[in-house]
């Protein structure tokens, strides 16, 4: 049986079963669902363990061997800046209608599902403890005076901001301290992938464990409030999607027919595997075929891009957030908000490549902005049918990405400029 249908298995008997039982009323089934609860919070604690040293290893070596980047030229950088331009661009569409959306789901559902004994309490303790700070105070908090406490007491923002730092630094060592420094941080990241893997196979019984207890106090209401996650997060991937055409069109001279034609065989691909490297030969066909890309962008650009570009990170971490935000009553400040965008735009990079390896990144977000980790088991648990359009996202975003290095490096590289955006450019002009 397959991982994700494991999942679906596992979220779809503990919902069932615990609505059946909140049907009942039967105070021994509701002890018996809450007695269930600590496979659960078990199973969140084991994806926290493994949160500080695969983060901090991941980042090092990701940003630590970017420094090759220069041996390819000027056209690693504009990919870098193509990407980071496209996410921050998204982030700043995403936020402010994922805020506007929560705000509606309020009055939708003016009654958030009840929540089993003491969590609902805790999850507000992690903000509520905080003093509260202005954008002054939360700017300068950035840096860390001590990294080790840090880390130890999950202050994850100031954390990967050091870590960014230190990585950079490896970089610009010479060769046998950066050779030695990134072999041993490799070597972590490859030791904590297995754990990973190990806790990934255990999501199944985690997540029976969390929805069990979760059905059984929210009842029908809770079905109601996961319905609206799933169809708000679809929703705005198809619009970031739809998005894509027009703005390419604009920056690129692309036409939007072209664009599509191109895209929709890589598309149909992601959306059956649920898998962006899977769509990886239809995307080089569809650049090379259908856009007439050169070569040597394409077969530089796309295999990064479906490694580490994720363009549905701001549509899934804005929207995953303040979903479990409103789900268990945590109210987010411009500080979170903030927090959110940075995430958004640059810890996706770092997601390791493993099945709901993105999630795993969603635990030092969810530690910086004070909400509980066991939301990500709810979203995990919810995932099988926003990862369908999240996948065709980054599919249609890598394309579109490598269109638009193309679009720059011709100009500035001496590329042969692509077929497809000289006849935009002959259609615009006559």
């Amino acid at each position: 049986m397959k991982e994700s249908t494991q999942v679906l298995l596992g979220l779809g008997l503990g919902l069932a079963g615990g609505i059946a039982i909140a049907a009942t009323h039967n105070p021994s089934l509701l002890s018996a669902a809450d007695a269930i609860a600590p496979v659960g919070t078990l199973w969140v604690n084991a994806i926290r363990m493994t949160v500080i040293p695969l983060v901090v290893s991941l980042v090092i070596t990701g940003v630590a061997s970017a420094s090759d980047v220069k041996a390819v030229g000027r056209l690693g950088g504009r990919t870098l800046a193509v990407f980071i331009s496209m996410l921050a661009v998204a982030t700043l569409i995403m936020i402010p209608l994922a805020i506007a959306l929560f705000a509606w789901l309020r009055h939708l559902i003016p009654v958030r599902p009840s929540l089993p004994p003491g969590a609902a309490e805790a999850a507000q303790s992690l903000t509520s403890d905080a003093p509260s700070v202005g954008f002054a105070s939360w700017l300068t908090s950035l840096i860390p005076t001590n990294p080790v406490n840090a880390a130890a007491n999950g202050a994850m923002l100031p954390l990967i901001l050091f870590t960014l730092l230190f990585a950079i630094a490896i970089g610009k060592c010479p060769t046998v301290a950066r050779t030695t420094l990134l072999g041993f941080f490799s070597a972590v990241t490859e030791a904590m992938l297995v754990l990973v893997r190990w806790v990934v196979r255990l999501a199944p019984i985690g997540i029976f464990g969390l929805m069990l207890p979760l059905g059984a106090h929210g009842g029908v209401g809770l079905a109601g409030a996961v319905g609206f996650y799933v169809i708000a997060y679809s929703a705005a991937s198809v619009l970031f999607i739809l998005l894509l055409y027009p703005a390419l069109a604009v920056v690129t001279r692309v036409s939007v027919r072209v664009f599509a034609r191109a895209a929709l065989p890589a598309q149909l691909i992601a959306f059956s595997s649920s898998s962006s490297i899977a769509s990886l030969p239809a995307l080089v066909e569809g650049a090379e075929q259908g856009l007439k890309l050169p070569k040597e962008v394409t077969g530089f650009v796309l295999p990064l891009a479906v490694s580490m570009f994720k363009f549905a990170g701001p549509v899934a971490w804005p929207i995953g957030s303040l979903f479990v935000a409103w789900f268990y009553g945590v109210e987010l400040h411009t500080p979170q908000y903030l927090t959110i965008a940075f995430a958004a735009i640059f810890l996706g990079f770092a997601a390791p490549g493993v099945p709901r390896g993105a999630f795993l990144m969603l635990a030092p977000l969810f530690l910086a902005i004070g909400l509980p980790l066991e939301g990500i088991g709810i979203l995990i648990a919810v995932d099988a049918i926003p990862d369908l359009f999240a996948t065709v996202t980054n599919a249609t975003g890598d394309l579109a990405a490598t269109a638009l290095v193309a679009r720059f490096s011709s100009s500035t590289h001496g590329l042969a400029v692509p077929t497809a955006i000289a006849a935009g450019r002959e259609v615009k002009s006559s």
